[in-house]
């Protein structure tokens, strides 16, 4: 790493922050500055449809150490935090949310117990201050992925914390074509520690992650880390020939027993759905990860640059 290189990279993707931005710089100044003043805030704008480039571009004119970047239009949340991470030149690198929601002020925290020979320190949102939905979405989403995955996650550890240069080049090493940051830099290892933070409610507007982003949000990923929907499949398939070859065995002895009346019609009508349904679903599960696969194979870049200001 070079000598002349910002001791801290703070990554922060912007989408709605109009008038959030500025507080959010402010406070980082003032914070980052217990640590060190050799720092640098890279801003990355996620095609916002509102006046945030503009409100970047004027605070990069204030002080050098206020990196912009402008995405040519909108390729998610953690595509842009991977553009910022191309960026970061920092030896430690935090990355946050734009909306105050990760509090400027536990950075301080995060970096002195980084301090202690932690690689990775993840901010803990004991007491999350979101609405009701989104927690109990939240707290689905990352069951469901646990699950699928084989891996543990953590609901209240999303992309907030600090983590060394080494985690970050670990994290860009990976060429995903789907990018999820927070399973990204667990996936890669290292040391870590979980901090305890305080979470804020955002400093104005709404979130824009609704019902149906969250949903395409987790399916995305779940086809992207995970090949177990494929395998539960296979099992399905057994299970469906240990049911066929029982109900075979029942159609035989219902047949000498005289319980069955109309020979044949219940169990071929049953089958027709049952099966066919069933033949539709591992279909449609199989492809969804060749359209992901040929997505991949496309090779396109996850993000483009329009713009970098103080680059």
């Amino acid at each position: 790493m070079k000598e002349n290189n910002p001791h801290i990279s703070i990554v922060s993707p912007v989408y709605q922050g109009e008038k959030i931005v500025s507080e959010l710089i402010r406070q980082l100044h003032i914070h980052l500055q217990e640590i060190t003043d050799n720092y640098e805030i890279i801003l990355v704008n996620d095609a916002s449809p509102d006046d945030s480039w503009n409100v970047i571009i004027a605070e990069c004119a204030k002080d050098k150490r206020v990196k912009g970047i402008n995405l040519s239009r909108n390729f998610g949340q953690h595509n842009a935090i991977t553009a910022g991470l191309n960026v970061a030149e920092g030896e430690w690198v935090v990355v946050m949310d734009c909306d105050l929601q990760d509090r400027p002020d536990e950075i301080p925290n995060l970096y002195r117990k980084a301090q202690e020979g932690y690689d990775s320190v993840f901010a803990q949102r004991i007491q999350r201050q979101d609405v009701f939905l989104k927690r109990f979405f939240s707290k689905m989403f990352y069951s469901l992925f646990s699950y699928l995955t084989e891996t543990k996650q953590d609901p209240s550890v999303a992309n907030f914390g600090i983590y060394n240069r080494k985690v970050i080049d670990a994290v860009l090493s990976m060429k995903d074509y789907i990018r999820f940051f927070p399973t990204m830099v667990q996936w890669v290892g290292f040391r870590k520690f979980y901090l305890p933070v305080q979470h804020d409610d955002r400093y104005e507007g709404k979130t824009s992650y609704n019902f149906k982003r969250l949903m395409q949000l987790a399916l995305n990923n779940i086809v992207a880390f995970s090949d177990k929907p494929l395998r539960l499949t296979v099992k399905m398939g057994f299970v469906i020939s240990l049911f066929s070859f029982l109900l075979a065995l029942y159609n035989v002895f219902a047949r000498y027993t005289g319980i069955i009346s109309v020979e044949g019609f219940t169990t071929t009508i049953f089958s027709i759905w049952f099966v066919g349904g069933l033949t539709l679903a591992i279909l449609g599960i199989v492809g969804l990860y060749v359209g992901k696969t040929f997505e991949k194979v496309k090779d396109r870049p996850a993000y483009i640059v329009q713009t970098q200001i103080n680059g």
